[in-house]
């Protein structure tokens, strides 16, 4: 059962119904959008196909360009006057059941004026309408396809566009919650190049740090460190305590040693 009729008139504005079918049935799937020239297979009858589809439908978009109340008929009259006129009898029919029925007006078409309509399509002319222009095809298809998910739900469950968001968008939450590794390798080692020649060359990740090549007194534990070296050497003893590193430092320096000799 479609969703949504297209209604257009021939002679009058075909390229953008066409248009306008297309892009609905592209977004909302060709089994929600009836389109008389697309939506009929061939060797069924028409006349029983159209009556049945915008009986079923929830909403009728009645597609109206500049000439649509001056086509003429076979007869030379307006097409519009003639009772049997599909374009006039599907739009009646959607009036009668009480069928949303959206106008689109396209191009420089302007407001429907009651005086060119039959009485049974009178208030035709009071719907709000949408327009649709050939330079601003783009914005005004989606415009009118959200207008349509809004209007009917069960229509939007099946909005592909609306679907690819979402898909797009949890891709991206998804992509900003997983740890940046190498991001995280990359900051360590301007870490470990900032700090080189300090108390000695600081090596690690998140998890920790560590100390290679100590320049200085280094005290990694709990209690009082004693750094005591002679000076014998190359002068970078230290010594290290397990605990917690709060307690404080003490540093004795001796003057250095000489070897005994002959008295000198």
């Amino acid at each position: 059962m479609p969703d949504v009729f297209v209604n257009y008139r021939t002679g009058d504005e075909e390229s953008a119904a066409t248009m306008i079918a297309r892009e609905l049935i592209r977004r909302f799937g060709g089994e929600r959008i009836f389109f008389a020239s697309d939506s009929i297979k061939l060797g069924h009858r028409f006349p029983e196909k159209l009556v049945s589809a915008v009986e079923e439908c929830e909403a009728l978009l009645a597609v109206i360009g500049p000439r649509w109340a001056e086509v003429r008929g076979a007869d030379g009259r307006p097409a519009l006057e003639a009772e049997q006129d599909w374009t006039r009898r599907e739009i009646q029919t959607a009036i009668d059941r009480g069928i949303l029925v959206i106008p689109v007006l396209v191009g420089k078409a302007t407001r429907i004026d009651h005086t060119v309509l039959p009485d049974d399509l009178r208030e035709l002319a009071d719907y709000q309408y949408r327009r649709f222009d050939h330079r601003n095809a783009g914005s005004d298809l989606a415009g009118l396809g959200d207008s349509l998910a809004r209007l009917l739900p069960e229509l939007g469950e099946a909005d592909r566009d609306a679907r690819a968001a979402r898909e797009r968008a949890d891709a991206k939450a998804r992509k900003k919650s997983v740890p940046d590794a190498g991001h995280t390798r990359m900051r360590t080692r301007d870490v470990e190049q900032r700090v080189r020649g300090g108390i000695g060359n600081l090596n690690g990740d998140l998890s920790g740090t560590f100390v290679n090549e100590p320049q200085g007194p280094v005290n990694t534990g709990r209690g009082h460190q004693y750094n005591a070296p002679h000076f014998e050497g190359d002068n970078t003893g230290v010594q290290f305590t397990a605990g917690d590193n709060s307690g404080t430092v003490h540093q004795r320096f001796e003057r250095e040693r000489r070897r005994p000799d002959d008295g000198r």
